[in-house]
């Protein structure tokens, strides 16, 4: 063999991860609105895009707005006849009926659900005292969340509005307008007093007159420390704050515990003295700052929306959030006979290709949700035809098989996206759940089935005879669902559903509450 230095000539093939490659791939993950920011952009940089004009085709009457979408079937029409009919000047904004889909979720029949923005994960002091409390809140007035906060003042304006008539100390007045400003959405101080004070560089005393000012503020109750001050605050409001009420309110661990013979015995009164306490704290609000507005809720804008159609599911993106792009070309021709330079006409070279590109990208990612969007419908059409019992397990990979695309791709598509159907709203990765083995061993069902069966039977159980886990093994067995006891604990605590002693100690202050109205 000779030893020497040479030249080889090799060939090889290997996948490059070109800028425009990336960006194709990052779009699949942005939801629509995410590429209507997108597409804004675009147009800044790029002078041959334009939005394209999204007239409405004169019908000679109303019209069922469902029948402006383009129409895909399961069983017969494929997906891609939604981008081919080319029929992107018929496309009108579709308006979805907000009042209707809160009734599909009123309905009561356990199968109605919504995507959840806010999962309570983040806790305020009173939250372990159960969401009656937070009913109590309005004295009997059930305000929808776009009511409550969409045209009326904030926690923090409605204060404002009254500490000016309550001192005029200019020193006092600013530092108790701070400490208005500290609050979060419930009323509560965050801040240590302590600490405010060296922040402002006051002493102590005037943060601690200044705190009483606010404190002394409608609702009372604001400007609490913590839920016992909070509700130390409206019994003094009441005229209820006796010895006997400032010892049960300085034990609240003991009656979330259900310790009814251990309070009477520190409150130092009997049965009915006890019930009639504990009914005046249960008519307290522990957040009052919730009675006011705070930020715009911003409701959740579908991607995809699902409808019954007469031989299938009528499948189509929203086109109220996506925007119609198309390249310029007459423009192009018109500037490129301007140019003079060969720069210039390289840069515009560039432009149009970019231009173009980008159309066909977005076309492509159009493609790809309705076809992965299709197939979910398909799998999952139970739940669409009969509620979150019918939900099957699924995968992403099985969807990926199903339309010959690589997981990932799949991923890419489900995060961010929302599809709206008559059942409400929901996330696309709500589709995709655990399986969990029948009774009979010889197919599955979806532990979202299962949770809502676990949520029913609890609901349904007597108030004399709550269920023990064991109980709900052997009542799922009945209705077809295998499961091991720590797996029916671990469903029941990922629904929000205490356990058997506690739901039991619950629904006894809930009577002795009841028994002294």
């Amino acid at each position: 063999m000779a030893l020497g230095p040479r030249l080889d000539i090799r060939q090889s093939q290997s996948l490059v991860m070109t800028p425009q490659l990336q960006q194709a791939i990052k779009l699949l993950a942005l939801s629509n609105l995410e590429i209507e920011a997108f597409i804004g952009d675009a147009l800044d940089a790029n002078p041959l895009l334009e939005l394209g004009d999204r007239g409405t085709a004169d019908t000679g009457g109303d019209s069922d707005p469902l029948l402006d979408l383009r129409r895909t079937t399961l069983e017969s029409s494929p997906v891609d006849q939604l981008i081919g009919e080319g029929r992107a000047s018929d496309d009108r904004p579709l308006d979805i009926d907000a009042s209707a889909i809160d009734s599909d979720r009123d309905t009561g029949d356990g199968a109605s659900a919504s995507a959840a923005i806010d999962t309570g994960a983040n806790r305020e002091p009173g939250d372990e005292w159960g969401s009656d409390w937070s009913a109590a809140a309005g004295a009997g007035e059930s305000l929808a969340i776009e009511d409550r906060a969409s045209g009326t003042a904030s926690l923090a304006e409605h204060l404002h509005s009254q500490i000016g008539a309550t001192t005029s100390d200019a020193g006092l007045l600013f530092v108790a307008r701070w400490l208005i400003d500290q609050l979060n959405e419930a009323g509560y101080l965050t801040v240590p007093l302590n600490e405010a004070a060296d922040a402002l560089g006051v002493d102590s005393a005037i943060a601690g007159r200044a705190l009483a000012l606010v404190q002394g503020l409608d609702p009372t109750g604001v400007g609490a420390r913590g839920l016992a001050e909070c509700l130390e605050l409206q019994a003094r409001e009441a005229d209820r704050f006796d010895p006997c009420m400032e010892r049960l309110i300085a034990n609240l661990e003991l009656v979330a515990r259900g310790e009814f013979a251990r309070l009477k015995r520190l409150c130092q009164v009997d049965d009915d003295d006890l019930s009639d306490m504990l009914s005046e704290l249960k008519g307290y609000d522990p957040k009052p700052g919730l009675r006011f507005g705070g930020s715009t809720p911003e409701a959740v804008v579908p991607d995809i929306l699902v409808r019954e159609g007469g031989d299938g599911w009528d499948i189509a993106l929203n086109p109220a959030t996506l925007p119609r792009l198309v390249v310029n070309r007459s423009y192009y021709v018109e500037v490129r006979g301007a140019c003079d330079g060969k720069d210039a006409r390289a840069w515009l070279s560039e432009r149009l290709t970019d231009a173009n590109w980008l159309v066909k990208a977005l076309d492509q990612r159009q493609r790809t949700i309705l076809k992965v969007a299709s197939e979910i419908v398909k799998r999952q059409e139970g739940f669409f035809r009969q509620g979150v019992a019918h939900l099957k397990p699924l995968t992403l990979r099985t969807v990926a098989e199903a339309i010959a695309m690589h997981e990932s791709t799949v991923s890419r598509v489900t995060s961010n996206k929302y599809l709206n159907c008559e059942r409400g709203t929901f996330e696309l990765k709500f589709f995709f759940t655990s399986g969990v083995s029948s009774a009979d061993g010889e197919s599955a069902v979806s532990a979202e089935a299962v949770k809502a069966a676990i949520r029913s039977l609890i609901e349904a159980e007597d108030a004399s005879a709550v269920l023990s886990d064991d109980t709900l093994v052997d009542m799922l067995r009945a209705k077809g669902f295998d499961l091991a006891r720590r797996t029916v604990a671990k469903y029941r605590e990922a629904i929000g559903i205490g356990s058997s002693v506690q739901r039991r100690r619950q629904k006894s202050l809930g009577r002795k509450a009841a028994g002294a109205r």
